[in-house]
């Protein structure tokens, strides 16, 4: 079974962040040994052997803090390496690399704060709603804060399926 870490994050007045679901943090979740030509197909064909089949993408990481209040996103690191600031402005900066993935909840901010040139994110949401990109503007908080509280919690984990990280992070809550 894959191993993540947790994380938490308070709303920030302007990046709601998800109040019930941490970010869940895969180090070295991915072995890109394997396929060293084209990395980014491993993460395609685990996101969607585990079910994450909404709108998978290859792309980087917006420099702006943003959030989605529509949907779950998992970011699989395919190649490079940056530091991202997760959680909104009181939130904390990470480092990941190639061969992490980082699970963000509805709500939770995100933002690049520089990464290196050859950076390849895949990217990719469960089945439901479709993705929307908000930024923390006041007028676009009430419906954000509504949505969140609707997004349905996925079947399974984007990386380790019905064993990973999410069943026990956020399917078991008390």
């Amino acid at each position: 079974m894959p191993h993540a870490t947790p994380h938490l994050f308070t709303d920030d007045g302007h990046i709601p962040n998800n109040p019930t679901l941490p970010m869940l943090l895969y180090p070295n979740a991915i072995d890109l040994s394997t396929n060293p030509s084209d990395p980014a197909t491993l993460f395609e064909r685990l996101f969607a052997q585990n079910g994450w089949t909404g709108g998978c993408w290859r792309n980087g990481i917006y420099p702006f803090p943003h959030y989605h209040s529509t949907a779950h996103e998992v970011l699989g690191i395919a190649a490079g390496h940056a530091e991202v600031r997760l959680g909104g402005q009181t939130g904390q900066v990470f480092t990941v690399k190639a061969g992490d993935v980082a699970l963000l909840p509805a709500g939770c901010g995100h933002q690049n704060l520089g990464a290196s040139s050859d950076l390849l994110v895949v990217g990719a949401y469960p089945p439901g709603p479709d993705w929307d990109l908000c930024r923390g503007e006041p007028g676009e908080r009430p419906s954000a804060i509504e949505n969140i509280a609707k997004v349905p919690l996925p079947a399974t984990d984007p990386v380790g399926g019905t064993q990973g990280p999410v069943i026990e992070h956020w399917l078991n809550q008390d």
